[in-house]
């Protein structure tokens, strides 16, 4: 009777689990189908869900430059792997660094520049805009690589750094204090005791903070002008015009958003795992 209940109660978190993910997934579903599916079914009322006719002839379009005006789809994915991976280098550079200060020292107005780190997330997006916007047009980092990469490190730092924070005070000191009786230097102890065990954390902030970068647009809308500097997101727009969208050329961009993402996510799903899991709890 016990085993019976304990199958039937693994079962029913076995549905639940698969409804969850159907309801989660659904509208990611929905995006590719509608990329290859003709306007016409994509605007039909009530929705048609099982697609009548299916082509390719979105994603031809985007790569081959013809049709809406040819969006530089091509320029646009260089522009936003070149933010976001130089961004989130950089962000868990500094993020490494303060999160490791953080957790090892102690010093004045430590738990006050924290806290301010802290509450710097909680504003919204479309109010953080308005002040890089200002800053850099007076020196001139409108429409610029260099300008998106310091607006998202600027962005993604404070998270990064509580992030590993947490993932560093997880490690126990005598560890690194060990290896330096056994004759490593601070650095060595760091890179050869402390890092490896805090990898999964570094791993999970990282992997946040591409994210955050990748698909951020308030900003990036604000930052950017020409196809020197647009990112994917902000490259969406470009399917719009005065009376018309066309749903299934934007469709398939997001695809093409979606696509580095997963590949990315999969990668690392494993220190990912282990980073949400561990990472956050503080000693």
């Amino acid at each position: 009777t016990a085993r019976l209940k304990k199958t039937a109660s693994n079962w029913m978190l076995n549905v639940a689990l698969f409804v969850a993910m159907a309801i989660i997934c659904l509208p990611g579903l929905w995006i590719v189908l509608n990329s290859l599916r003709p306007t016409v079914e994509i605007m039909a009322k009530p929705p048609i869900w099982i697609p009548q006719q299916l082509s390719f002839d979105a994603y031809v379009a985007m790569f081959s430059g013809v049709g809406e005006g040819g969006i530089p789809v091509v320029s646009y994915f260089r522009n936003s792997v070149i933010i976001a991976v130089t961004s989130t280098v950089i962000s868990l550079a500094i993020g490494m660094s303060g999160g490791y200060a953080f957790a090892r020292y102690r010093f004045k107005g430590k738990n006050g520049w924290f806290l301010g780190l802290m509450l710097t997330r909680t504003g919204p997006g479309i109010a953080l805009s308005l002040p890089p916007f200002f800053v850099f047009a007076k020196v001139g980092l409108i429409d610029t690589h260099m300008g998106m990469i310091l607006a998202y490190t600027a962005l993604n730092v404070p998270f990064t750094i509580w992030l590993i924070d947490g993932f560093f005070r997880q490690v126990p000191r005598d560890l690194a204090e060990a290896a330096q009786i056994d004759g490593c230097t601070r650095w060595q102890a760091f890179w050869q005791v402390e890092f490896p065990l805090a990898r999964p954390g570094i791993a999970s902030a990282g992997i946040f903070a591409f994210l955050t970068s990748w698909n951020e647009f308030a900003l990036a809308s604000q930052l950017t002008r020409s196809t020197d500097s647009k990112t994917l997101p902000v490259g969406l727009l470009d399917y719009t015009a005065e009376f018309t969208i066309d749903w299934r050329g934007m469709c398939a961009l997001a695809v093409v958003m979606i696509i580095p993402a997963l590949i990315l996510t999969y990668a690392v799903q494993k220190h990912l795992v282990s980073g949400l899991t561990s990472g956050a709890i503080k000693g």
